[in-house]
């Protein structure tokens, strides 16, 4: 297998900083599971996003937390599908998840992050990572207007809990979906968000340079105790790196336990092995050699890509 670069998915095959790219791939695989299902909206989904995260959609700014930019979101949502397919592969007796459910969890994973876009009328915030704390609210908001404007307003509301699964405002248990398949498109979807970005190629690099600066921004660097004190959770991008591994430790009893382990279905897809797992803990070894070394054992050189919106 050659090389992976950086802007490509862990399949080594798919350019992850292409929208097209992952439009024709989540295609691909949709009229693979779903002979003759019409790929409409799906399509129109792709190109929303792309306009919304570039500025070009009506009412907001284009998209300026540089680490949840439009790669982390097509990363994201081509591990939604690819999950969605595992489980159809492989799936014997239990609840089929058919068209309508696939396109509804590819497009609120395409939209999952929407929250940290500004609108133009908010005068309060100059950085989209001051609503890190909001977001997954806020990107319920937008998907209960957005959805209906593509003939998908039926589920406008299901999508509105569904992306709950990708964050903390609401407990997991707590996230009231109608029915178990739609809870396990949640699982999957909340599964889709950890493992894609922890399997990127630069995710140590972009934790280093661009999450930690969201973090600050954000108000996620430092705490205040409830006696008042100030308590720096991440003192640097490097600390972030070097805790890194011990938010794995948590991240995977979430995968786990919370989301039910559907991180799996990922083996189906790739005939017998999770790629996505696969990347995650190499990058949870260098960052443990990171942190016993310091960075000088274990240099931090790659280079993220860049997007316009940057």
């Amino acid at each position: 297998m050659a090389a992976r670069g950086n802007e490509y998915d862990v399949s080594h095959q798919i350019k992850t900083t292409d929208p097209l790219a992952v439009n024709e791939e989540i295609d691909r695989i949709y009229r693979d599971l779903y002979q003759g299902a019409p790929t409409d909206q799906l399509d129109q989904a792709f190109r929303d996003m792309g306009q919304l995260y570039r500025g070009e959609f009506p009412g907001y700014h284009a998209c300026d937390t540089a680490y949840h930019d439009t790669q982390h979101v097509l990363d994201v949502t081509l591990a939604m599908a690819r999950l969605i397919n595992g489980y159809e592969r492989g799936r014997i007796g239990v609840q089929p998840i058919d068209d309508s459910l696939f396109r509804l969890g590819v497009i609120t994973a395409l939209f999952h992050d929407c929250g940290y876009v500004r609108q133009l009328t908010d005068q309060e915030h100059k950085n989209g990572a001051e609503m890190t704390l909001t977001h997954v609210s806020r990107g319920a908001h937008f998907l209960q207007h957005y959805l209906p404007r593509i003939g998908m307003g039926n589920v406008a509301d299901l999508a509105a809990e569904l992306i709950h699964f990708t964050g903390y405002e609401v407990a997991v248990a707590n996230i009231n979906v109608p029915s178990p398949v739609h809870r396990l498109l949640g699982t999957m979807l909340g599964s889709a968000d950890i493992i894609a970005q922890m399997a990127d190629r630069c995710y140590l690099e972009k934790c280093r340079d661009r999450l930690y600066p969201e973090f600050v921004i954000g108000g996620l660097a430092v705490k205040r105790t409830p006696e008042g004190d100030r308590h720096v959770v991440y003192a640097s991008g490097l600390d972030l790196v070097m805790k890194t591994p011990e938010f794995f430790h948590v991240a995977r009893k979430r995968l786990d336990v919370d989301l039910d382990a559907s991180h799996a279905y990922a083996h189906k897809h790739f005939g017998g092995q999770n790629l996505y797992l696969d990347e995650v803990e190499k990058n949870i070894r260098f960052a443990e050699t990171i942190r016993n070394e310091g960075e000088e054992g274990a240099s931090l050189n790659r280079t993220p890509p860049k997007f316009l919106n940057e």
